[in-house]
């Protein structure tokens, strides 16, 4: 007699680690995220990442900021490569501006409450 309960089996084996460095989990390769993060009080800060390399970031950064009359930043982060802070709700915003200049609206996510 056999108890089957004691084998050892990983229910989780082919799933492999969803909190690795997995290529499909959270790719952000083929998106661009627009995500609102909360500072103190009724402060906001608008983050854009996943932006493709043909586009100038930095040029980007002052026609934002030009555009949208608010102040931002370059950041160099490791994993999410070059992220474009703005201060402020910047998020329809931006996904208008990126419309507008020729990206297609089904690549775009915003993120946010």
């Amino acid at each position: 007699m056999s108890v089957q309960n004691l084998n050892s089996y990983d229910p989780f084996a082919d799933e492999g680690d969803p909190l690795g460095d997995s290529a499909d989990v959270g790719s952000t390769s083929d998106y661009i995220h627009i995500r609102i993060q909360q500072r103190n009080g009724r402060k906001t800060l608008t983050t854009l990442q996943g932006l493709p390399k043909q586009y100038d970031s930095k040029k980007l950064l002052k026609a934002f900021k030009k555009e949208f009359a608010c102040n931002g930043t370059l950041v160099d982060d490791e994993k999410m490569g070059q992220v474009i802070q703005l201060q402020g709700d910047q998020r329809a915003k931006i996904s208008a501006f990126l419309v507008e200049n020729g990206l297609e609206k089904s690549t775009i996510k915003v993120h946010g409450f």
